[in-house]
């Protein structure tokens, strides 16, 4: 039977498949020291009332005191306390002049204070610029759960995130939106930061994008060159646009926090392989993505969604994408994923393989020993994993 005919047709299957922030504490010094300044000013501007006080009276039974009264040295007396204040007043102000300063300027000394590198962290939420991420390293965070890790899944119909543990914990519902189209960078980044928003704090970002990256820089975007969407013809002016952006550095600049940027399925597979020999992952949705993994390290990433599967020239992603799936009918395109599986086996010599992705729960036949379903949620749980396999 021809698998790589878009005619549906049945096919027989062989069976069924087997939150902690420094800057409280920094706030409360500062609140101390607002008060200082305050008290100061006050018994500053007290002192020029001294000198017009009444003598108070004696008390009754008593001799009024036969010493000159304190009287003619009170102007003197007022004005060397209001030298004295003015001077603690300064010098008060000046602390607490200091505090924003602090946080407006970082310090990259290596000795810097628990307190500064707190006071100097940027504000998820302002749009702090990457170099001010840089200044204060994840790795400097210590404590329960942390690192926090945002997470981004990028996908050709879908963006999600949430924000994971330092154990792999998800602190939040993942939240997902429709990917928008036509869709530049800039709009990308934008999307990505508005669902920051509703998510916990975090130190640090990962996101997995459906195209070639290399050192967070894009070099391929496939589903996003074309105005509608995967499929649709590609437009000069996007291609353009995508061809080279720096998506790591962007994302750092937008979010104010170090960020790494990889191929989805790479990310996804830093999540699912167990770091035994060579292990292939293949993940299955809107298009095709593989990555694979050397005794549990990332090896350069091959764009096989791209290379010629089928009849007629056509690619992993014409055969195996979720359109092609919609137009065959899910019995031919399970027959079409195990002749695939048997073509990378060929080409790779895999120890074992994992197939995740939005369609692997529509994989519905008999899979080899050495091929395992893999859960969706690995593209979110993958941000952490990213981190320590590359």
């Amino acid at each position: 039977m021809d698998f790589w005919s878009d005619a549906p047709g049945p096919v027989a299957l062989a069976g069924r498949p087997q939150r902690a922030n420094g800057g409280g504490r920094n706030a409360g010094r500062a609140g101390r020291e607002g008060v200082g300044v305050t008290a100061i000013e006050k018994c500053w501007l007290n002192t020029s009332t001294v000198a017009a006080m009444p003598t108070p009276p004696a008390r009754p039974g008593r001799k009024p005191n036969a010493r000159p009264t304190a009287q003619p040295d009170a102007k003197p007396r007022a004005k060397a306390v209001a030298k004295t204040a003015g001077k603690a007043s300064a010098k008060a102000t000046g602390k607490a002049a200091a505090l924003p300063s602090a946080r407006a300027k970082p310090s990259t000394q290596v000795g810097a204070s628990k307190s500064t590198r707190a006071a100097a962290r940027p504000s998820a939420r302002t749009g702090a610029s990457s170099s001010v991420a840089a200044a204060v390293p994840a790795t400097a965070r210590r404590g329960p759960g942390l690192p926090r890790t945002l997470s981004f899944d990028i996908g050709g119909t879908g963006l999600k995130a949430s924000v994971l543990s330092k154990q792999g914990e998800l602190l939040h519902k993942p939240v997902r939106i429709p990917t928008p189209y036509p869709l530049r960078p800039e709009q990308l980044v934008a999307a990505l930061a508005l669902i920051a928003t509703g998510l916990p704090s975090y130190q640090r970002v990962s996101a997995g994008f459906p195209g070639m990256v290399r050192d967070g820089r894009v070099i391929s975007a496939p589903h996003f060159v074309s105005p509608t969407g995967e499929g649709g013809k590609a437009s000069v002016e996007l291609e353009k646009a995508w061809s080279g952006f720096e998506l790591q550095q962007a994302l750092a600049a937008a979010l104010g926090r170090p960020c790494k940027v990889a191929n989805d399925a790479d990310v996804q597979g830093a999540a699912i392989v167990k770091g035994e020999g060579l292990e292939l992952v293949v993940t299955l949705g809107t298009g095709v993505g593989t990555a694979l993994f050397w005794q549990g390290k990332l090896a350069p990433h091959l764009e096989l969604a791209h290379h010629p599967l089928g009849k007629d020239g056509k690619t992993y992603n014409e055969v195996l994408g979720d359109a092609a799936r919609k137009k065959v009918g899910s019995s031919k395109w399970n027959a079409r994923v195990v002749t695939t599986l048997g073509i990378l086996k060929a080409l790779v010599f895999y120890d074992h393989c994992y197939i995740g992705g939005g369609s692997s729960s529509r994989v519905k036949v008999g899979l080899p020993p050495d091929v395992t379903l893999a859960d969706n949620t690995a593209g979110i749980i993958g941000g952490i994993k990213l981190w320590e396999r590359t």
